[in-house]
């Protein structure tokens, strides 16, 4: 064998020997990254589902006035403007639950990449 032949035979080895190393420790980081985005994703749904406006405020508006339609009679004619005022949220509300949706869109994003990083 000559010298060249010897250089890269040595280098071949050095290479996958690196190579292995790499696909190791970035397979181990995807793992990582996965389990953290999916708990993460986990705790900002529970933090989404809390955030939700209680459903039953706005039906109890409804049959409040249902119940004044019915007491009334079909020919008095009924105020409704204060129905939108059950149906709005405040703007830091609306604001925060934004940025938990965005959040958790970028959790599931980053889980995405994980996954594909890991399947590549």
């Amino acid at each position: 064998k000559d010298v060249e032949s010897d250089f890269w035979e040595m280098y071949k080895e050095v290479s996958n020997e690196h190579d292995r190393d790499f696909l190791e420790r970035a397979n181990g980081d995807m793992a990582i990254i996965l389990t953290f985005a999916g708990l993460f994703s986990a705790v900002n749904s529970t933090f989404i589902i809390g955030m939700q406006p209680n459903p039953g405020d706005t039906t109890n508006v409804l049959m409040l006035q249902l119940i004044k339609i019915m007491v009334d009679g079909p020919n008095v004619v009924h105020d409704i403007s204060d129905l939108s005022s059950s149906t709005s949220y405040p703007s830091s509300t609306v604001w925060i639950q934004t940025l938990a949706y965005a959040s958790l869109a970028f959790s599931v994003l980053a889980a995405f990449g994980a996954v594909m990083g890991k399947q590549w």
